[in-house]
């Protein structure tokens, strides 16, 4: 990537960071919360016993992240789901640096707008210690993918690392980086 200008770590460096410095009294400029990765989740039940299927998902994860997703594997065998232990049942993507930006942006300027009925993204989805997790429904909603072309929607799960102690420096974070949350 010859391109490493990214708009939405200017922001996060010129605007956010001395607004959070200033409302939660930081003495250090280390001490704001940043971003550290985000994590990109996609199950796959019926990718054990349909190898095309979880290619196809590979190539769109691919398309949507700029990135090569991993394969994730059953720890153990489930025989309610007919899984063995071994079964390729999902994708996985971490994104950090300027892919983990430009996704960001790319999410919160171009995806959520254009998801069916939102409201805004639920703001209790922290897990404690500054990290926010959502779902989304279909791929269809990312640019990259075309609805004639994919065999089946599929969902994903995005979960946002961040270095926040709390989930209320997390919240404020996320949402001075232009991420939509419900009132």
């Amino acid at each position: 990537m010859g391109n490493n200008y990214v708009p939405l770590k200017d922001k996060y460096l010129n605007e956010v960071v001395p607004t959070l410095m200033k409302e939660f009294n930081y003495k250090n400029i280390h001490q704001v919360p940043k971003i550290e990765k985000i994590v990109i989740n996609m199950g796959i039940g019926e990718g054990a016993r349909n190898p095309d299927l979880l290619n196809r998902h590979l190539q769109e994860l691919a398309a949507i992240t700029g990135q090569r997703p991993v394969i994730t594997k059953a720890k153990k065998s489930i025989s309610n789901f007919k899984i063995r232990k071994g079964m390729s049942i999902g994708l996985k993507v971490t994104l950090r640096g300027v892919r983990m930006w430009n996704f960001l942006y790319k999410l919160a300027n171009i995806v959520l707008p254009k998801v069916r009925d939102f409201r805004g993204l639920n703001p209790n989805s922290f897990d404690g210690r500054g990290n926010y997790s959502f779902g989304l429904t279909e791929q269809y909603v990312f640019p990259e993918i075309t609805p004639d072309q994919s065999p089946r929607a599929q969902g994903m799960d995005i979960t946002i690392v961040t270095t926040a102690k709390t989930d209320e420096e997390a919240r404020r974070l996320l949402e001075l980086l232009g991420l939509p949350f419900r009132k």
